[in-house]
């Protein structure tokens, strides 16, 4: 249950047009719902500032839209990350309101409006084969109320594609990189930005690559001291991280530089 959804179920009892009674069937969900294949955390908005959201992989069709409506009910936002297409049909079912990002793979609900939108943030890939997580991150950072701009297909190999976004990112207050291959990219973007990088190794490249683990230990042993890593393909998390430092920054009122 978000913050305001709360307070106003508060000023109206004190106004006297809810019964505490049914105030309290409101809010009886907090601090969390047990759906019995689920606990939903419906407090962690109030704790983290953010909600929790679903990931998708391994759970059914049917649990994946359970989760989904009950969290819908409590008025936020709603994410549903590494959905399917088959979960994407179950849950509309139930939330026909719901929009699907086939890309990034997420299912998403908007219900509120962002009192102050945070950011900007960049989302970088180095190719076009890194857009999928680069999607990820892009469309669940948008979500969590922050301003993206998106740069494709930017890799090392073309060096001249990136230093002809540096005006885009000396913007952005946080900088996704995805990068697949040898994931040189994010130290060569720490070079050029006064901004903190989040990098992203992807799965992308031929056998050496070891499914992202070369990219992982590349990125890990970057020489740019603003880079930090999140682990292969999770898009997701790198845009977590960068919301809530940027919504840090925002509510402190001094900006992450």
């Amino acid at each position: 249950m978000m913050r305001e959804a709360i307070l106003q179920l508060l000023r109206e009892v004190e106004a006297g047009d809810l019964k505490p009674a049914a105030a309290l069937e409101k809010l009886s969900n907090l601090p969390y719902e047990d759906a019995g294949f689920a606990k939903i955390d419906h407090h962690r908005r109030l704790r983290l500032g953010l909600p929790e959201v679903i990931y998708s992989a391994g759970k059914t069709p049917a649990q994946v839209a359970g989760i989904f409506v009950r969290m819908a009910r409590g008025g936020g936002d709603v994410i549903a990350t590494r959905a399917d297409a088959d979960t994407w049909n179950a849950v509309k079912e139930l939330v026909p309101s719901a929009q699907y990002h086939a890309e990034a793979r997420i299912v998403g609900l908007r219900q509120s409006a962002a009192a102050q939108e945070a950011g900007p943030i960049a989302v970088l890939c180095a190719g076009t084969s890194d857009i999928p997580v680069a999607e990820e991150a892009a469309v669940s950072a948008e979500y969590l109320g922050v301003r993206v701009y998106r740069i494709h297909d930017v890799g090392v190999a073309g060096l001249h594609r990136l230093l002809a976004q540096r005006e885009v990112l000396r913007e952005a207050r946080v900088v996704i990189v995805c990068a697949g291959m040898e994931g040189a990219l994010p130290s060569v973007v720490g070079g050029l930005v006064a901004a903190p990088i989040i990098a992203v190794p992807t799965s992308v490249g031929y056998g050496a690559a070891f499914g992202g683990l070369t990219a992982l230990l590349g990125m890990l042993n970057s020489c740019s001291p603003n880079v930090a890593v999140v682990n292969i393909d999770n898009g997701f998390g790198a845009a977590y991280v960068a919301a809530m430092m940027v919504r840090s920054g925002m509510d402190r009122g001094s900006p992450i530089l």
